[in-house]
C-alpha cells in the first residue's frame, strides 16, 4: 500500500454507543496460549450468529473495536482478535514501512486462520450460534477475509474490505485471494476502490475473472468498485474516509450477511 506515516483526521471519527451491547476485552484460548480480543454482542438476542472482524494492518485499536459494536447493533456477536499478538505491538509503531518490516511481515497466514478458527470456538462457548458464521475484514484482514472464506467450511458470509487480491505483505503469506478465489466455502462481498493504488483495478479484474470460473460460492460472489473511493475508505478515523462511499458499503455489507447468516 501507499503508506508512509499512520495519521488521522479526528472530526469525522465515529464513537459508537455500547448501549444495549454486553462486550469488553476477552482472553481466548488459542494452540499456544491465549489471545487477546474484544468482542460486542447484543444483550438481549439469545445465539446470535458469530462474525470475526479481521484487524486492519494497525491492529486491534479502536476503530476495529467499533466495527464490533456497530455490527453488535445489528444483531451479531463480533470478535476481533489482537492477531499480531506474538509479534508485537503496532500501536507503538508511527511508520508504515517499519511496522510491516518488524511485525506483519513475520505474520503466517496458517497463523491467522488457526487463530480464527479458535475465536470461532470460543464464541460458541459463549452461546453465540457458530453454525451461522461470517467473517469480514480491513486492509490487511481484507487479504485474509477472502483466505478464511476458502480455509473454513463452517463460513456462510464474508465481507472483504480493500484487501489485496493478488500479493501479500511478505514471504510468510504464500498464498493471495486470486489462488483460493475458485474454491471458497462463502461467497465473499469485496469492497474497494477505484483511486487505489495499492490494489490496481487490473487486479480486481482479474479476481472477477477468477470468482467466475470458480465453485458455487465463488459465482456467487461479487465486487464492489467506488470509482472515486481510495484505500481505507470506511476508516472514519483517517484523512481516506469517504463518508457516502462508507455508509452506502456498510449498507451492503450489513444486507450480505443478513441474507447469509438468516
Amino acid at each position: 500500500m501507499a503508506y508512509s506515516k499512520i495519521t488521522g483526521s479526528g472530526d469525522s471519527t465515529i464513537h459508537t454507543s455500547a448501549e444495549g451491547l454486553r462486550h469488553g476485552m476477552a482472553e481466548i484460548p488459542v494452540r499456544d496460549g491465549t489471545m487477546s480480543a474484544y468482542y460486542a454482542a447484543p444483550a438481549a438476542v439469545e445465539r446470535p450468529p458469530v462474525i470475526l472482524v479481521i484487524q486492519e494492518i494497525f491492529g486491534l485499536h479502536e476503530h476495529i473495536r467499533d466495527i464490533c459494536r456497530r455490527l453488535a447493533h445489528e444483531g451479531y456477536m463480533a470478535v476481533a482478535l489482537e492477531l499480531y499478538q506474538r509479534q508485537g505491538d503496532a500501536g507503538q509503531y508511527g511508520d508504515i514501512a517499519e511496522l510491516i518490516r518488524d511485525i506483519v511481515a513475520k505474520v503466517p497466514d496458517e497463523q491467522v486462520l488457526g487463530d480464527l478458527d479458535s475465536a470461532v470456538e470460543w464464541a460458541a462457548g459463549q452461546g453465540a450460534n457458530a453454525e451461522q458464521l461470517g467473517v469480514t475484514g480491513f486492509c490487511w484482514g481484507g487479504r485474509l477475509t477472502w483466505l478464511y472464506a476458502a480455509h473454513n467450511p463452517r463460513c456462510r458470509a464474508a465481507v472483504a474490505w480493500y484487501g489485496r487480491l493478488t500479493v501479500g505483505h511478505g514471504p510468510l503469506q504464500v498464498e493471495n485471494p486470486i489462488d483460493v478465489a475458485g474454491r471458497l466455502h462463502a461467497p465473499v462481498l469485496g469492497l474497494y476502490g477505484g483511486q487505489d493504488a495499492g490494489i490496481p483495478l487490473e487486479d480486481v479484474r482479474r479476481m472477477e475473472e477468477a470468482l467466475a470460473g470458480g465453485n458455487e460460492a465463488a459465482r456467487a460472489s461479487r465486487i464492489e468498485v467506488y470509482p472515486e473511493s481510495d484505500h481505507a475508505f470506511y476508516a472514519d478515523y483517517r484523512p481516506s474516509y469517504n463518508a457516502r462511499d462508507a455508509s452506502d458499503a456498510w449498507g451492503k455489507a450489513v444486507g450480505w450477511f443478513d441474507r447469509l447468516l438468516d
